[in-house]
């Protein structure tokens, strides 16, 4: 297991103290809908612009079959194998942020840390899409994998912020299914109560650097659209997680959404899974995507790895 650090780098201080005083502020105030939502979009695939590592490999995948659409790339590493598994990424942003843009080099750390290709997903986003439109195009992403030539057993899921709430979603709609599950799952700062309870008094005692609890009840509702929160698919904390596959949560301990890494990993704990909880000190929403800036995101990107070659270890043994 990593040393995860007992106090924030200097880098990563001053990133939580520039998203606090500087996103932040913005993010209290901008509405997600409308002309509010399109200008966040614009800037938020404006930071997609950093090249991919050397050697990285991208294939634009657009294919349908029986489970419906699937959109996306295809982010190999020079060291990555696809006769060893692969990687289904869902990525966040709220339900209506983010692209294969934003996340593509996000993606080829994975990729380089894993040895596996991963399929970075293009899900239809709301409000224009509400659910169960992203957690369809999930649910058809994991098995046009299994129609590619992948075990199960070799599959991991992974996802961050909303996109956690996919992944989780997705192991629910397996788990009812009675499918075959994946090898692991990795989980990076998951947004997984769509009530939201709770957020504002964890952000009274502690304001979160990035992520309003405003924001959150908004785009949790134009993701549900007309579905009660209470939809099986919706409240992902629902059903049996007996069949569950070994999963890795890494949070910081900044995050209003802090509660609901904690949650997931008492039940999957309960029902006699391994989930692996870390809570790092100092550290933002999604902050392994800040790689580029913090030490933390490499050490944590890199841990990612050893726990998914473990992972796929034990599951090739079973």
């Amino acid at each position: 297991m990593v040393d995860v650090p007992s106090a924030p780098s200097a880098q990563a201080r001053a990133l939580a103290r520039l998203l606090l005083t500087g996103i932040r502020p913005l993010g209290d105030r901008i509405r997600l809908r409308g002309a509010g939502l399109a200008l966040v979009r614009e800037a938020f695939d404006a930071t997609g612009v950093t090249p991919l590592p050397r050697g990285t490999r991208v294939r634009a995948v657009s294919e349908s079959h029986g489970y419906g659409e699937v959109t996306g790339l295809w982010v190999t590493a020079p060291n990555a194998d696809a006769a060893d598994g692969a990687v289904l990424y869902l990525h966040g942003g709220g339900f209506v942020l983010g692209s294969l843009r934003t996340h593509r080099r996000l993606a080829a750390m994975i990729s380089v840390a894993t040895g596996l290709p991963v399929l970075l997903l293009s899900y239809r986003k709301a409000p224009e899409h509400p659910f169960p439109a992203a957690a369809d195009d999930a649910l058809a992403a994991y098995h046009w994998l299994r129609d590619q030539g992948h075990r199960a057993d070799r599959i991991v899921v992974m996802g961050d912020s909303a996109g956690g709430h996919l992944a989780a979603g997705l192991l629910g709609d397996l788990t009812r299914a009675r499918a075959p599950m994946p090898g692991a799952a990795v989980l990076f700062s998951p947004f997984l109560d769509l009530t939201c309870a709770g957020l504002d008094e964890r952000d009274a005692l502690r304001r979160d650097p990035y992520i309003p609890p405003a924001r959150a009840r908004e785009v949790a509702a134009q993701y549900a659209g007309p579905h009660p929160l209470t939809h099986p698919r919706l409240s992902v904390f629902r059903g049996s997680k007996r069949r569950w596959p070994p999963m890795l949560i890494q949070v910081g301990d900044t995050e209003c959404l802090l509660g609901d890494s904690e949650r997931m990993a008492a039940l999957l704990r309960a029902a006699g899974g391994h989930c692996e909880l870390q809570v790092w000190p100092g550290q933002v929403h999604v902050f392994p995507a800040f790689h580029a800036l913090i030490p933390e995101g490499r050490l944590a990107i890199g841990y990612v790895g050893e726990f998914v070659r473990a992972a796929l270890t034990v599951a090739a043994a079973a």
